[in-house]
């Protein structure tokens, strides 16, 4: 059923929001899971509870409880997440939800094999448009700056 062919009808515009940007920085560079949940959410609950939003919100919490020990918790969100991202097609907003659906797949057998000390291990997401990636890329610079001034 993965990937049946739903696309992102009515996000297009969230691909340049800072918050969409912010939850990618966050989840790929600094991996803070809790700041990707921050952003995400916000975004979420402004678009309507889109289903594709709610799935990369609970694959990015599903990790930050698997990080903090909490792997009962990561499990039941990785399989959520699983579940909303299922019906998209494989690239969608610039992401490719197919890696995304491998990688929580993967995590889930992990957690499965060692359901009480399975290790941490992050991931992730694979951007598949250059104008996300440097966007991006581009949010990261401006925000470790921006944070080496607060220090």
């Amino acid at each position: 059923m993965a990937g049946v062919g739903r696309n992102a009808n009515g996000l297009a515009g969230i691909r340049s929001d800072s918050r969409f940007l912010a939850f990618i920085g966050h989840f790929n560079g600094d991996r803070d899971y809790f700041e990707c949940h921050e952003v995400m959410e916000e975004l979420w609950l402004e678009e309507g509870r889109h289903r594709l939003l709610q799935g990369l919100l609970q694959a990015a919490v599903g990790l930050h409880h698997w990080d903090n020990g909490n792997l009962s918790g990561a499990a039941k969100l990785m399989i959520g997440s699983l579940g909303k991202l299922e019906f998209y097609e494989t690239e969608v907003l610039g992401l490719d939800l197919g890696a995304l659906r491998r990688e929580l797949a993967q995590s889930l057998e992990e957690l499965s094999r060692s359901p009480y000390d399975a290790p941490f291990r992050a991931f992730e997401l694979v951007l598949t448009e250059e104008g996300l990636a440097l966007a991006v890329e581009r949010w990261l610079k401006e925000n470790r700056s921006s944070d080496k001034g607060n220090d």
